[in-house]
């Protein structure tokens, strides 16, 4: 059986912290996504979730400078668990997507700059 850690993203950014590396430039950007249901009473309700997102420039993610905070963006790239111990002393547990391609979306959500 093949395994496959995929995943694909559409939302908003939240923050960009731009990353200077020895041979190529990267970003850590937080997405929103949101999912729109209704109740029980039938009541609108919004459930918004925050990822991390890793993106390093390559062939897939260039220019990560042009992005900034309220961009809709589309985002390819597998999950990575991390477990590290906070200054608390307390095991932690972050997960992070490590992207493989980053696009800047238009108002419309179409494709308007290939990163």
């Amino acid at each position: 059986m093949e395994q496959l850690n995929k995943v694909e993203l559409r939302g908003n950014v939240g923050s960009v912290k731009l990353q200077t590396g020895v041979n190529r430039n990267g970003a850590r950007i937080t997405v929103a996504t949101n999912l729109a249901y209704h109740d029980k009473e039938g009541n609108p309700v919004i459930e918004t979730q925050w990822h991390n997102v890793i993106a390093w420039e390559s062939r897939g993610i260039r220019d990560l400078e042009n992005i900034k905070k309220g961009d809709k963006v589309y985002v390819v790239g597998r999950l990575r668990y991390q477990k590290f111990t906070g200054q608390d002393g307390v095991e932690r547990l972050q997960t992070d997507i490590v992207a493989n391609r980053v696009v800047l979306l238009d108002e419309d959500d179409t494709l308007n700059v290939e990163m």
